[in-house]
């Protein structure tokens, strides 16, 4: 699929950047997005779970060990106009 497609459909695709406005307030901000990898995730996935969830991790390597957001939901991302 080209570019354009995926923009137009706001997909994410794994290491996109994007913008986390979920429940955790004190952690909103700008995430690579990548395809969350934890067991239930996995789990999920592999029974055709249509709820893709994703690891989010600092873009800037700022905080090499700060944690990461882990199993974030879609409806709780948007796509960075960055990625354009």
């Amino acid at each position: 699929m080209s570019d354009t497609l995926f923009r137009a459909l706001d997909l994410i695709e794994p290491g996109d950047l994007v913008l986390y406005h979920g429940s955790i307030t004190d952690r909103h901000g700008l995430y690579l997005a990548i395809p969350c990898d934890c067991i239930p995730c996995v789990r999920d996935n592999h029974r055709g779970s249509n709820d893709v969830r994703y690891r989010l991790t600092d873009p800037f390597e700022e905080e090499p060990d700060a944690p990461t957001l882990r199993c974030a939901r879609r409806e709780s991302l948007t796509r960075s106009t960055a990625n354009a």
